[in-house]
């Protein structure tokens, strides 16, 4: 039997049919085509469609009931919106109603109090005359009857009274009331004495509500500013113990003295501006003027430490204070502290740069001792006249002569140590500079530090180093193996370097970021680098000559003729020229590898690796081959593809494998000698230059080879 479940979401109506089929006996698939009854499974449909439209009936009319229920319910709520709108403007409207009426009793009363208070006002000012005049009348008679004037428990109601009269007694002739007078005053200096007296002793008892009444009379006196002045000695009295710890030492008398004057004083503000004023130009003003006089002469280092740890402190404590009341200038706290700090900020600098250069010299030459070297400091660096010393033989030569006993040979004269703890004294610099410098003299500051860093690191040390140590590079000609010790001064250079960049971005940039010298700045760091670029490339060009020029001498000295004239059958891999230059052009390569990175590493082995190509040409132009001999050479060219192929270079492949071919010129049949010459790999050549290497066959005259290029 159908129902409404069948078709509950998701419903797919082909599954629906495929599973009526499956259900129905014959339907299926099951026995094969024996087993199905399309009359039976007709059948069924047919059924089954009447039930659905049996089912549809009843869903129609679920549907319609539904339907007129939600009417009639609709129905309802409208009317009940409907007699709940009405409602509410009835309740509008009584509100405004009633809210007209208040308005109007409101006036009434406003209007009847103004009357009363027309009345009353000139009552009691009547009534205060009259007052005033009977206390007037005991001071005139100096008879004090009064219970305000003579109970000394009311002491702040005398003093309101004294007070009023002190004003009056002002206005009246002194040759007719000096008696009246001198007592309305003598009364009043000893109530306000009095009430200090009792002020002392309510803060000495911590009774704030007796000190908030009695500094609420004194206000009005002309001793108000010394009752404060006394309050604040009181709280300073035992508050600092020790001077290391005098910034908690401040702060904790402000959180605890704050409280007491936000109770007692109607102008918290001004009493704790002068609370603090008394603190900075006091006590705070004075530990830091005794903490840096002990060291401003005599120790820069510790001085500019100390300056910076107390003008962090303070600016620190100065932040925290922030939370207490200070009243509308802003700018208060600044002011105290520009005044204890500013004669020592107005020198700061001078004094951070004439540090650090000393430091840096000191550093620079404690290194150059350890090296048993010396070096003239006046003397600029380009002009490579560099003082070096034997002091073991105590004798001094000037410049880099031949003959001159020098000690740099294998020394780079280039510290990582060095380079690090003159950066480190720089990057504290910078971060004294950061704080100690107004926001108008940090990037002019900043640039002082760069520039002496500059000077002392990249000129003075690293490009000292590359020009004394690149006069040391021996000559192409050189009749020993070169020490090439150049490479790693490519080496230290880059890491230095490296490190000088770093902090460049890291520490300086911050700095000068937004201001007008960054790129000053940036392009001062860029001309160095380029600077020493030049000077490395013109070190690495005289290395690379030195070890074609070594090359050359082996390739001289060990290469005989008849290594390439020879009848004999070649009973070994290479020649013994070849082994031994191949053994020294992979030292070098690895040399240059772990010397050199990126970029660089590459452009100097091809340079090396093209260089060592020319070299071979021209050596294999010096020899005459014999079959057997052009067959040793080929084995001598195997040798040095496979020292080029390990410079993986595309195009030093290349180079070799056309010289690979030249040779092969040396060992081919006459008579295919114009069809390799046309080949693939030599077509592209100059005519010329195939022809000097056929010249170069022992046969070239016998077989008549020169018709070839006739």
């Amino acid at each position: 039997m159908a129902s409404a479940e069948l078709f509950d979401d998701p419903f797919d109506p082909q599954e629906y049919v495929e599973r009526l089929a499956w259900r129905t006996p014959g339907g299926g698939t099951k026995g094969g085509s024996r087993g199905f009854d399309p009359h039976m499974l007709r059948d069924e449909f047919i059924a089954h469609i009447d039930e659905l439209k049996i089912l549809d009936g009843k869903i129609q009319q679920r549907a319609e009931k539904l339907e007129a229920a939600l009417g009639k319910e609709s129905r309802s709520y409208k009317e009940k919106m409907n007699e709940l709108m009405a409602r509410n403007q009835q309740s509008f409207t009584q509100f405004q109603s009633l809210e007209d009426r208040i308005n109007y009793v409101a006036t009434k009363v406003v209007h009847l109090g103004d009357q009363l208070e027309g009345v009353n006002i000139p009552r009691t000012r009547a009534a205060e005359a009259h007052q005033l005049m009977k206390y007037f009348g005991e001071f005139l008679s100096d008879e004090f009857t009064s219970e305000e004037l003579t109970n000394p428990y009311r002491v702040c109601e005398a003093a309101e009274i004294v007070h009023k009269l002190h004003l009056i007694a002002q206005e009246l002739p002194f040759q007719r009331f000096e008696g009246v007078k001198s007592r309305i005053v003598a009364k009043y200096h000893e109530i306000e004495e009095k009430m200090k007296d009792e002020f002392k002793e309510a803060h000495a008892n911590g009774d704030t509500k007796k000190m908030r009444e009695l500094a609420t009379t004194l206000s009005s006196f002309q001793g108000y500013q010394q009752c404060i002045d006394s309050f604040i000695e009181e709280s300073m009295r035992d508050a600092f113990y020790s001077n290391a710890e005098i910034f908690d030492e401040i702060f904790a008398l402000c959180q605890k003295v704050s409280r007491v004057i936000d109770e007692v004083f109607s102008s918290p503000e001004q009493v704790t501006g002068k609370l603090l004023t008394r603190i900075y130009q006091g006590h705070l003003k004075g530990h830091v003027d005794k903490k840096l006089s002990e060291s401003r002469t005599t120790d820069p280092e510790k001085y500019l430490q100390n300056l910076f740890t107390l003008y962090s402190k303070t600016q620190e404590l100065s932040q925290r204070l922030t939370q207490f009341k200070l009243g509308s200038d802003s700018n208060f706290i600044a002011k105290l502290t520009n005044g204890i700090f500013k004669s020592y900020l107005d020198s700061y600098v001078k004094v951070e740069v004439k540090f650090l250069k000393d430091k840096a010299t000191m550093i620079s030459q404690r290194f150059y001792d350890s090296k048993d070297h010396v070096k003239r400091q006046n003397a600029p660096v380009s002009s490579l006249k560099a003082v070096i010393a034997d002091k073991s033989r105590g004798h001094i030569t000037f410049g880099l002569s031949s003959n001159a006993p020098n000690n740099v040979k294998g020394e780079t004269f280039l510290s990582q140590e060095l380079a690090i703890n003159v950066l480190q004294e720089t990057k504290m610099a910078f971060g004294r500079c950061r704080v100690l410098s107004s926001a108008s003299t940090l990037s002019n500051n900043a640039v002082e530090i760069f520039n002496l860093l500059v000077d002392h690191l990249c000129n003075q040390h690293i490009g000292y180093a590359i020009e004394l140590c690149s006069q040391n590079i021996p000559s192409s000609d050189s009749k020993t193996e070169p020490d090439l010790y150049f490479f790693d001064v490519a080496q230290q250079t880059n890491i230095i370097f490296h490190l000088f960049e770093k902090q460049f971005s890291d520490t300086l940039l911050p700095l000068i970021g937004s201001s007008s010298r960054y790129n000053e700045c940036a392009q001062k760091k860029k001309g160095v680098r380029e600077e020493m670029e030049v000077k490395l490339d013109a070190g690495l060009d005289k290395c690379l000559n030195a070890a074609i020029g070594w090359m050359k001498t082996i390739l001289k000295t060990e290469q005989k003729k008849s290594d390439y004239s020879t009848e004999k059958t070649p009973d070994r891999q290479c020649t013994q020229a070849c082994g031994t230059v191949c053994a020294y052009f992979k030292k070098i390569m690895e040399y240059m590898r772990k010397s050199l990175d990126g970029n660089n590493v590459d452009a100097v082995l091809t340079e090396y690796g093209k260089r060592f190509h020319r070299m071979l040409f021209e050596h294999f132009q010096q020899f005459r081959f014999t079959f057997l001999g052009g067959m040793m050479a080929i084995c001598d060219i195997k040798r040095y593809r496979e020292c080029a192929s390990s410079l993986e270079s595309p195009f030093l492949e290349d180079l070799f494998e056309s010289l690979h071919s030249l040779c092969n010129l040396l060992i081919v049949a006459p008579e295919n000698l114009r069809e390799v010459c046309t080949g693939e790999r030599l077509s592209n050549l100059d005519r010329s230059v195939p022809h000097s290497f056929i010249q170069l066959r022992s046969d070239y005259r016998s077989a008549r080879l020169d018709r070839l290029f006739a």
